[in-house]
């Protein structure tokens, strides 16, 4: 028994760790241009003005919203294994052609479908996840994920500082940066092979003998199998007739997916991407040099990766919606501090680039460590099985529909109003996401209407 529990729980963990790759993918191919975009901007290569650097960012994340909202559907009709292959697929092919892009229209269309590949990995990866994992390991598998985005972003940064150090005098050198992420996209593509599918996907399509081994394979206690013969028939008949008319005509639904997207939205508004995006190019108008704001986003991104590791251990032993509240705290009280440093002259460059680094590294460490996961895991949770997949890919939508808004106007908006002004504009959007928290997002009311559906 000891022997066929030990080779359940390693395919268990072999498949989390491959799907968590579709968050790696998703952190790394959006840290990526954080670097790439400083050296793709100069006049000898794609000549990028403050609004065209807007829109070659945007434009992934514009593609992502249409990910997002198509995954569902896919990942319902050919299967969750199935769909994160293809979605593998297309993060190598269109990472290849974005490294071979000539100018600015070409960047931007094929960021764009890497931005399909990033969206639909962003909804299907925490997805998958909780459909695959028995409930002692399921949040902690979930969080896994939420870890492989910043351990993603982590090691852009890393492969960023490395090769635009050491050669950043040739300006092609962006061009090595972004097919560096074609290299994980392979390794995904590989490995997704060899994964389990979804037993609740199989369950939902009536293969119930199929269902039931990878129940077993996964770890499952036998009454969580037995109990899917009791439970199918009924349960399969209402989830695959359930239309949007009848989701409308549904309060208790309405009120889950209005919730979700209320929890994309909370997660986006904070500006943690104006940083992850823009970090390198933010830095330098602060006084670093470009060397030197390459090396600061490598120190941002391993603050971001331990806080995630920690953070998601906290949020697995106390209550969520508590410690979402705790973290957007921690955003607006960072923030003021970091928007207070950057409008006053009162320190020496030395420490106020010291300032400005620890103030955002801290940020960070409240949004990645404790909001970020907080709001994955939610969403992941939330849905019931018979909406999971749209709902869910409504609500990512969501998350990438106000990322694209806020890249795209972000270095407009530095242009205009200056940095400080900006960040004390993000902390007042957390503030925001606080009440949205406390009156509209109602813990007992949510776990009713799961209950109800």
């Amino acid at each position: 028994m000891k022997k066929e529990s030990k080779i359940n729980n390693s395919f268990l963990k072999y498949s989390t760790y491959v799907i968590s790759l579709g968050g790696f993918l998703f952190g790394y191919d959006t840290g990526v241009i954080n670097g790439a975009l400083a050296f793709m901007s100069k006049p000898d290569q794609l000549d990028l003005s403050a609004g065209l650097q807007g829109v070659v960012s945007s434009s992934l994340v514009l593609g992502a919203c249409l990910g997002a909202l198509g995954c569902g559907r896919i990942a319902d009709k050919f299967g969750r294994k199935k769909t994160l292959r293809w979605i593998a697929a297309l993060f190598t092919i269109s990472t290849i052609l974005c490294a071979l892009a000539m100018n600015f229209l070409c960047m931007a269309a094929f960021r764009f479908v890497l931005g399909i590949a990033v969206g639909a990995a962003s909804s299907l990866s925490p997805m998958y996840l909780s459909e695959i994992s028995p409930a002692p390991v399921r949040t902690d598998n979930v969080n896994k994920n939420a870890i492989f985005i910043v351990l993603g972003q982590l090691t852009a940064f890393s492969v960023n500082a490395i090769l635009g150090n050491a050669w950043g005098s040739w300006s092609p050198i962006w061009r090595v940066m972004v097919v560096s992420a074609s290299i994980p996209a392979i390794i995904l593509w590989i490995n997704s092979f060899h994964i389990g599918g979804s037993p609740r996907w199989l369950v939902l399509k009536k293969q119930f003998k199929k269902a039931g081994k990878l129940f077993a394979r996964l770890g499952f206690k036998n009454s969580s199998i037995s109990s899917i013969d009791k439970d199918s028939a009924n349960s399969t008949n209402s989830e695959t007739s359930l239309s949007w008319r009848e989701v409308v005509k549904s309060p208790s639904l309405l009120y889950l997916l209005i919730a979700g997207v209320l929890v994309a939205l909370i997660q986006q508004i904070s500006g943690v991407n104006t940083v992850m995006y823009y970090g390198t190019i933010l830095l330098e108008k602060v006084g670093m040099g470009q060397g030197g704001s390459l090396y600061a986003n490598v120190l941002i991104g391993l603050v971001s990766v331990i806080a995630s590791i920690f953070g998601t251990r906290l949020i697995a032993r106390y209550n969520t919606h508590r410690m979402l509240l705790i973290g957007l705290l921690g955003n607006i009280f960072f923030l003021i501090l970091l928007a207070w440093v950057l409008n006053l002259s009162l320190f020496s460059q030395l420490l106020k680039n010291i300032l400005v680094l620890l103030f955002l590294a801290l940020f960070l460490a409240s949004h990645q460590g404790i909001v970020s996961p907080v709001t994955w895991l939610i969403m992941s949770e939330m849905f019931p099985g018979a909406v999971k997949a749209r709902f869910m890919s409504i609500a990512t939508a969501t998350t990438w529909l106000t990322n694209f808004t806020i890249s795209l106007i972000f270095p407009i908006m530095i242009a205009a109003f200056g940095t400080s002004v900006v960040f004390f504009i993000f902390a007042g959007t957390n503030a925001i996401s606080v009440l949205i928290s406390v009156f509209v997002l109602n813990e007992k009311e949510i776990k009713s209407a799961y209950v109800k559906n």
